[in-house]
């Protein structure tokens, strides 16, 4: 099928659409449509270098980096691994620069492709033009479970979209005509990191790093997206290591110029700015959730003004600075929340509270923290808490799967020795302090209490509230929220461990603050502390 005869239809429908909203397009593929070679490109007029550079500010770096590893026309190139942070421009930059290059690729996310099986049956899928609809009756073109059908099919079906670029080689105004360049074809396998929560993991992560040797086809490149470093990927296996390729997270100057492109009173939005960005940036960097908080607030901002067009004066700046301190506070807590079920069930006990105003009163009071924390700092601190005072032997039996408790065990009757044993270990404990735990066990504690949180909150609340925002990323800002905790001395970070070579941590308050900062949070945290 002809596609110059045919409206163009964009394919592409991944967060990189929002990157401008001058390109959302409003058309949607009709039933009878039929995929061509010409949806392997982006879908869309490509753009000049000037143009791609404008879009992402503070990427120029990354961006002409990522252009001289995918080479000229038709380059082989060895997988790549573009890591970073979250939300700090890897897939939107992925996708737009082959846009500027009008080359073919496939496009699949290991989030919405949660399974080895709807990951392969994507690619094929696009591979092989394959279109999910109701003539189809919502299937794929092959049933593939096991990579080793999956190696065949993709290899068959990239022999022939090869085949099909190189007759189309020779073909002029490729980029009028919307097809693309070139006979090279990139698999861009996005959110990686995902797939090392799947239930045959320790077997498709080795796959997908092996695959590049495993097809032997020049003509085909690898890109893989995560969210985290290379290291969390070394394998006991042979394979060709990707190309790094790393998206440091931005600075406060990074994200100043990024929210002031495309505004129309810069004085009064720089002003704005002056205010609010600082107090948020020490809690979280990422652009989607400081857009969201900001957006608000700026509305907030500009209410006592009559014209929107002013470049506000220092009187102006501090009545609309007043206008606006009583609401930060409430926003950072808002915005950066882990959801839970006393935070959210709050209304539902509203009545209950009311015969026992006094004593909730009371308890408010003991309970209140003299001074600002997110709330995914506090469930931090307490994981920090929890791995430096119970022995790493024990995270497997105080934590199930799910992040509850396991108090179903059977308890031995302890005898007087066992019991005088017990007691010294207590002491000596004691004497040498809290103890000293690496990155991974903070991190897996943390998701482990974050998830009993989500859990429980799913079990109990009603539809309506599993339907909000649930699926903001609780990791999502982690290592920024232990740097913070570090420079305010609430966590101590050490040496590194000559034998594991990573750095290790230990937490720096006290029992008392501990179970304030839990009760802030209604976490039951003396459930889970090992008590000798």
């Amino acid at each position: 099928m002809d596609m110059e005869g045919s409206p163009q239809v964009t394919r592409r429908t991944t967060r990189s659409c929002a990157v401008s909203s001058n390109d959302v397009e409003s058309t949607k593929p009709s039933e009878s449509y039929k995929p061509t070679l010409n949806d392997l490109a982006f879908g869309k007029q490509p753009f000049g270098l000037e143009d791609l550079l404008s879009r992402f500010p503070c990427r120029r770096t990354q961006i002409l980096e990522f252009l001289r590893l995918l080479g000229p026309l038709n380059s082989p190139l060895f997988p790549v691994l573009v890591y970073g942070g979250p939300s700090t421009g890897k897939t939107s930059v992925t996708l737009q620069v082959f846009r500027h290059l009008n080359r073919p690729f496939i496009y699949s996310s290991c989030v919405t492709c949660y399974s080895p099986r709807i990951l392969f049956e994507s690619m094929l899928n696009q591979l092989l033009f394959h279109r999910k609809d109701s003539k189809h009756s919502y299937s794929s073109v092959k049933r593939c479970e096991r990579p080793s059908d999956f190696v065949n099919y993709l290899r068959e079906a990239l022999e022939n979209v090869i085949s099909s670029l190189k007759g189309n080689s020779g073909k002029s105004n490729s980029k009028m005509s919307g097809r693309p360049d070139g006979t090279m074809v990139y698999l861009v396998f996005d959110n990686l990191e995902c797939v090392r929560y799947w239930d045959k993991s320790s077997t498709i992560l080795p796959f997908l790093f092996n695959l590049y040797d495993i097809l032997k086809m020049p003509e085909v490149g690898l890109i893989f997206i995560s969210n985290i470093s290379p290291d969390m990927y070394y394998l006991n296996i042979g394979y060709v290591e990707p190309i790094p390729l790393y998206f440091l997270n931005y600075t406060e100057d990074d994200l100043r110029h990024i929210f002031m492109v495309n505004q129309t009173n810069r004085k009064l939005y720089a002003s704005f700015l002056d205010v609010v960005l600082r107090p948020f940036c020490r809690v979280t960097r990422r652009v989607d959730e400081l857009a969201a908080a900001l957006s608000s607030l700026f509305k907030k901002y500009c209410e006592p003004l009559s014209d929107k067009e002013v470049a506000p004066n220092e009187e102006m700046k501090r009545k609309l600075f007043s206008q606006i301190r009583p609401h930060i506070s409430s926003a950072l807590n808002e915005t950066f929340q882990v959801r839970s079920q006393p935070l959210l069930g709050a209304e539902a006990n509203k009545t209950k509270k009311t015969n026992s105003s006094k004593m909730s009163g009371i308890l408010e009071d003991f309970d209140k923290i003299d001074f600002h924390m997110s709330t995914s700092a506090k469930y931090l601190l307490i994981s920090a808490f929890l791995a430096s005072r119970n022995p790493a032997t024990l995270d497997a039996s105080l934590f199930d799967s799910t992040g509850v408790s396991d108090s179903r065990k059977r308890k031995r009757k302890a005898s007087e020795k066992s019991m005088d044993q017990k007691e010294m270990a207590e002491q000596e404990l004691h004497m040498k302090g809290p103890g000293t735990f690496p990155l991974e066990r903070l991190l897996a504690i943390f998701q482990c209490i974050t998830s009993l949180a989500e859990d429980s909150l799913d079990e109990e609340e009603s539809r309506e509230l599993t339907t909000e925002g649930s699926s903001r990323g609780l990791m999502s800002d982690v290592l920024l929220q232990l740097s913070s905790l570090c420079n305010a001395n609430f966590i101590i970070k050490g040496g590194s461990c000559p034998l594991e070579g990573s750095t290790r941590y230990r937490t720096a308050v006290s029992e008392d603050l501990a179970l304030k900062v839990a009760r802030s949070l209604k976490f039951p945290l003396s459930k889970y502390l090992y008590r000798r």
